[in-house]
């Protein structure tokens, strides 16, 4: 049995350099070997810097080869996902692929496909799944100290520049696949359950740098038992990163509740008892290194699994399509989709952590 899994990173933009290149040094089972872009000059600059390999897009299979590789870290731009994953999997290389998953849920269900019948194991990148606040918040929700959950609100928004490749419609950019994801998968999971319709808006301040995407959009996310999740992402305001979870008998806030760095702060009110609890940063993309690596070396599925990055896929063109016509929409019901047996038992995602991290939850 392996010890540890060999890894090429495939597409060299700002979260693979800043934060999963840095990670390997802090994962155990997880090794570094080859690098893949479509650009020279990163090639060799980070080939020099992490002394590895490097290697052109039209030589991914060729990188695999010749560096014996396990697995494969995909931040390609998100239109080509399906893509570098299809490719992946043919090769027989397991594949941890950045979220969003896709930007359409045939594309989604293709990389499903492929992984399936290549034998291997896909997972997405929800690095929030590792973050110990967020496991936090997630505990307090379903002990039930905050009664029954009701609704769910949420604001996350930064500045982003003119020509970065969030705003760039052809490659996948907007709101809801760089940002807004994260909000919809945190009511999802704190939830443990599917919206079932959700109405949404977007707006536009006219600057040139959002001349292909929106602005910013709000949604409104109607849930079974008559919950409500409410959210606004934008890429034109100041620095916001929180949600709030409220129940009948309490409150959950998180701040910094989407970041990967600086401290996070959880703070619950609960039948007017205030408590608040700080946590350090860590790095949450070691953590899902080594969960993922240690899945591939015990031969278990993990989690998040391709299901969860389908389910995100079709709440976001949901909400989208509600944006476009100016009514509400609706979203099927997909089967084997319910989190919980009604005993607080998973059924599908969403496994509670044990002591050292394995296996996720939000």
């Amino acid at each position: 049995m392996k010890d540890e899994i060999r890894y090429a990173v495939v597409g060299l933009g700002h979260i693979a350099q800043t934060a999963m290149l840095p990670a390997f040094e802090h994962a155990e089972n997880s090794k570094l070997v080859a690098l893949v872009t479509g650009n020279p000059r990163k090639n060799r600059e980070l080939s020099e810097r992490f002394n590895v390999n490097a290697y052109s897009y039209d030589e991914l299979e060729d990188a695999f080869e010749k560096e014996q590789v396990d697995a494969v870290y995909i931040a390609t731009p998100n239109i080509l996902h399906r893509e570098y994953t299809e490719r992946s999997a043919r090769a027989g290389v397991h594949v941890l692929c950045e979220k969003p998953m896709a930007t359409t849920e045939d594309d989604c269900e293709g990389m499903i496909r492929a992984a399936a019948a290549n034998t291997v194991k896909l997972m997405i990148a929800y690095r929030l799944h590792f973050s110990d606040a967020n496991r936090h918040a997630l505990r307090v929700a379903q002990s039930g100290e905050l009664g029954e959950l009701r609704y769910f609100g949420s604001l996350f928004g930064l500045q982003v520049k003119e020509g970065n490749i969030r705003t760039r419609k052809p490659l996948g950019g907007g709101t809801l696949f760089d940002i807004g994801i994260y909000c919809i998968n945190a009511a999802r999971y704190l939830f443990r359950d599917e919206p079932i319709e959700v109405v949404a808006l977007t707006a536009n301040n006219e600057e040139k740098r959002f001349s292909e995407i929106e602005e910013m959009t709000g949604a409104v996310l109607r849930f079974p038992g008559e919950r409500l999740a409410i959210f606004t992402c934008s890429f034109g305001s100041a620095d916001v990163s929180e949600y709030d979870l409220v129940g009948t008998k309490g409150h959950l806030r998180l701040e910094n509740a989407y970041g990967y760095r600086g401290e996070l702060k959880c703070m619950t009110s609960i039948d007017g008892k205030k408590t608040e609890k700080v946590f350090p940063p860590g790095d949450q993309f070691a953590s899902e290194l080594i969960y993922f690596s240690d899945c591939v070396i015990r031969d278990q599925a993990p989690e998040p699994s391709g299901k969860e990055g389908l389910a995100d896929a079709r709440v976001i063109n949901a909400i989208y399509e509600s944006a476009k016509i100016g009514r509400a929409v609706r979203i099927k019901p997909v089967p084997g989709e319910n989190r919980d047996d009604g005993h607080g038992r998973n059924l599908e995602s969403g496994q509670v952590l044990d002591s050292v991290g394995h296996v996720c939850v939000l």
